[in-house]
Formats: structure tokens, sequence, C-alpha cells
């Protein structure tokens, strides 16, 4: 690579950054806008709590995700002692479920459950299909 390209490539990372910046809402950049943003959700939620929930559902999944690739994808064998560390895995997805609802003053896994089992009827009735899975009516999430 030569020196031109090389700056090119430099500028280039150095424009993205910028772009990256420009685009990000002060509430992830800036402590005292996070902060007054904390404070103003709180009249309605536990906003530690949920925290704590969302990166731990994303941590405590990824890991079950990891455990089932290597079983599936890397050969590791489908053992007892494997399918009791998924299990584990599962309490403690179920674990930071559980602190979600509390932050979002849900009583109840049912609350949960029967919101889904609404939404996917409302999708697809009676019965899965490709074609309801990949389009959605608006508003379906």
């Amino acid at each position: 690579m030569t020196s031109t390209e090389d700056v090119r490539e430099k500028e280039k990372k150095s424009d993205y950054f910028e772009f990256v910046d420009s685009v990000t809402s002060s509430f992830s950049k800036e402590k005292d806008s996070f902060l007054k943003r904390v404070d103003e959700l709180s009249n309605n939620i536990n906003v530690p709590r949920l925290l704590t929930a969302a990166i731990g559902l994303n941590d405590e999944s990824g890991e079950f995700a990891s455990l089932v690739k290597k079983i599936v994808f890397h050969g590791k064998e489908l053992n007892e002692e494997n399918i009791l560390h998924m299990k584990k895995e599962l309490g403690d997805i179920m674990w930071y479920l559980a602190n979600a609802c509390i932050a979002l003053n849900i009583k109840s896994f049912d609350e949960i459950i029967d919101l889904n089992m609404e939404k996917l009827r409302a999708r697809y009735g009676d019965s899965f299909s490709v074609e309801k899975s990949e389009k959605r009516r608006k508003g379906d999430v």
C-alpha cells in the first residue's frame, strides 16, 4: 500500500468515526444527558434493573448460543453434562428475564406468554408459514 493509500484509508476510518458520532444520541454519549434521561425514565421503570436485565439477557443468551454452536457445528459431544450446562444457562436467562419483568412492573411470566401468543396468533393464525414470517403487517413486531 502506498503512502497516499494509507492516508486515504486513515481518513476513511476517521470519517466513519465522525459519522458514527454525529448520528449517536446525546443520551448514548454524554453523561449528563444520560443521567437526565435515566432520571426521567425512573418515574415509570427501574432503569438500573432494566439495564442489568438487557445486558444480562444478551450475555447469557450468548453463552447458551455458544454452547449450542459448539455442539452442532464444532462436534462437541451432546451428553448429560452439556445438557445440564445448557439448562443452567437457560436458568440464568430466566433470572435476567425476571429482572426485566420486575423493572417493567410485570407481575408474572403469564403476562409475557399471553402477549406472545396473541402476537403470534395474529401473525400466523393456526399455522406457521414462511411468507407470514417474512411479510409482516405494519406494527407487527
